[in-house]
This record gives structure tokens, C-alpha cells and sequence, in this order.
């Protein structure tokens, strides 16, 4: 192979060393399309918080919405963060927080009639991903960490009541 043919077949760089604003990684569609620079900026806040080890937040310290998150997953502690990019309203096609719930149920916390709701979640999760109450495990899969189950079985229902009804539960044929 000439050093011609050689220089376009070689990677611009090594991906072991992307950030979440990489342009390598944002200037794939395919990644894009699938949520990738925000999974991996969670992923990467998840990872630094296992070195860091931060110590456990008091629930006053943590928004509404991430105790909710915590509330919601207690009992599996299975949290998926997903985007529709099939749906046909840009609102419904926002990356959003997924909770498996133990009853066979999923809670979603989006809203497309109020996609600020959607937000607001996702940031309470990037919250639990830096206080180490979550850890990643695979691609868009999270669960709470052994710190975040202790926190969330101190919530009690009353607590984010008003929050949890901003979800949307469905079952697994929903």
C-alpha cells in the first residue's frame, strides 16, 4: 500500500480519548442520532464520580426531580436514558429518563406538551451521575449505585408526589 492510500485509511485520532463535545463524535449522524454526546457526557460524569467519591448528598441538597428519580427506581433501580427519534413531534423525540418500575411498569419523565418537564428531569439526573447515586453500566443503561439505593429508601412518597405525577407510567405492550 503507497503512503497515499495508507494516510486515508488510518483514524484521525484514537477514540479513547473523546469528550462529550468531541467533534469526531458529534459530527457522526449515527451518534447523534442515537443520543451519543449526552450519554457519554452522563457516562463520563458517572465514571468520575466512582473515583471521586463524592460524599452522599442530603435530599435538600438534590432538585425535586432527582429525588423523584430516586423514588422511582428504588425498587430495580433500572434506569434507561432514551430518546424517540421515530416520534413525529420534535418535543416527543427529547432525550428523556426511563425508570423500569418492579410491577413490569415503565415511568417516563417527558412531556411533549411541556418539553421544559423533560428537561428538567435529565438534569436532576446529571445530578444523581455526579453525587455517585448512579452509575453507568452499558450504551443508554444506568442504575442506582449502592449510595443511591440508601438515599432513595429515605423518600417517602409524599415527598414527590407532585413530581411523579409529571411522569407517564406504561406497560411493557403499551
Amino acid at each position: 500500500m503507497d503512503d497515499e492510500t495508507y494516510a486515508f485509511s488510518r483514524p484521525i485520532r484514537s477514540v479513547t480519548s473523546i469528550t462529550p463535545v468531541d467533534s469526531y463524535l458529534s459530527g457522526s449522524w449515527e451518534a447523534l442520532g442515537a443520543g451519543a454526546p449526552i450519554l457519554v457526557a452522563l457516562a463520563q460524569l458517572c465514571s468520575q464520580a466512582i473515583i471521586d467519591q463524592p460524599d452522599i448528598p442530603s435530599l435538600d441538597q438534590l432538585s425535586p426531580e432527582a429525588q423523584t428519580i430516586l423514588y422511582a427506581a428504588v425498587d430495580r433501580g433500572i434506569i434507561e436514558i432514551k430518546g424517540l427519534h421515530t416520534a413525529f413531534e420534535a418535543p416527543s423525540r427529547l432525550v428523556a429518563v426511563y425508570i423500569e418500575r418492579e410491577d413490569g411498569q415503565t415511568i417516563a419523565f417527558r412531556d411533549a406538551s411541556n418539553p421544559e418537564i423533560t428537561v428538567q428531569f435529565l438534569e436532576g439526573f446529571r445530578e444523581l451521575c455526579v453525587s455517585g447515586l448512579v452509575i453507568h453500566h452499558l450504551h443508554r443503561d444506568f442504575s442506582l449505585s449502592t449510595k443511591g439505593y440508601q438515599l432513595a429508601r429515605t423518600i417517602q412518597r409524599e415527598q414527590v408526589a407532585a413530581w411523579l405525577e409529571k411522569g407517564t407510567e406504561f406497560g411493557l405492550h403499551d
